[in-house]
C-alpha cells in the first residue's frame, strides 16, 4: 500500500519536516520513491523502519551512527558482525545513560524527601539557601555534609553527590 508523506507523518508521529530531514540524511533503509510529479511515496516497511529509527535516536544514537548502520544494512548479507558490534556499542552507551539517570533520580528522590519533611514540619525556612552569607542562619549550608554532632545537615546532598 502506498502512503503519502502526510500519512507517514501521522502514523509515525514525526512531522513532515522531520521525514524530509531523515530522507536528506539518508536515514531510510530504502530510498524514498517518488511519483513522476515528485511526490514522495512510502510503504509499510518505511513506517516500520521509522519506528526503529526514532527509538535509536531517542536512545541517543547519533545520526552518523544510524547512517553507518543503514549503510551496513543496505550492503546486504555478510556484515552482520559489524552491525552487531555497532549495536552492542550503542547498547553499552544506553546502559551507561541509564545508570547516570538512576543516580540523578536517587538525588532527586533524596531532595524531595528532605523538602517534604521540612515543609510538613513547617521548617522550610531552614533549608539551604546559597545566597545567605550569615553563617549562623539556619538555612546556611554546613561546611560539610555532617554537622558538628555527626548528623547530616538538613539539606546536604548524599555523600556521593556534589552540589
Amino acid at each position: 500500500m502506498d502512503l503519502s508523506i502526510g500519512e507517514v507523518a501521522q502514523r509515525s508521529g514525526l512531522s513532515v519536516h522531520a521525514l524530509r530531514f531523515y530522507e536528506r540524511e539518508g536515514l531510510f533503509a530504502n530510498p524514498v520513491r517518488r511519483l513522476s510529479n515528485g511526490r514522495r511515496i512510502y510503504h509499510e516497511e518505511d513506517v516500520e523502519w521509522l519506528a526503529v529509527c526514532t527509538k535509536l535516536r531517542s536512545s541517543g544514537m547519533s545520526v552518523a551512527m544510524i547512517r553507518q548502520y543503514i549503510e551496513l544494512v543496505r550492503q546486504g548479507p555478510g556484515n552482520e558482525r559489524d552491525r552487531l558490534e555497532l549495536l552492542r556499542r550503542h547498547e553499552t552507551f544506553v546502559e551507561a545513560q541509564i545508570r547516570e539517570l538512576r543516580d540523578a533520580l536517587d538525588v532527586m528522590r533524596y531532595k524531595v524527601r528532605i523538602y517534604e519533611d521540612h515543609v510538613e514540619r513547617g521548617e522550610a525556612d531552614r533549608l539551604w539557601n546559597p545566597s545567605r552569607t550569615d553563617a549562623t542562619a539556619p538555612d546556611c549550608p554546613a561546611p560539610s555534609p555532617q554537622t558538628a554532632d555527626g548528623t547530616r545537615a538538613a539539606d546536604a546532598p548524599p555523600p556521593a553527590v556534589r552540589p
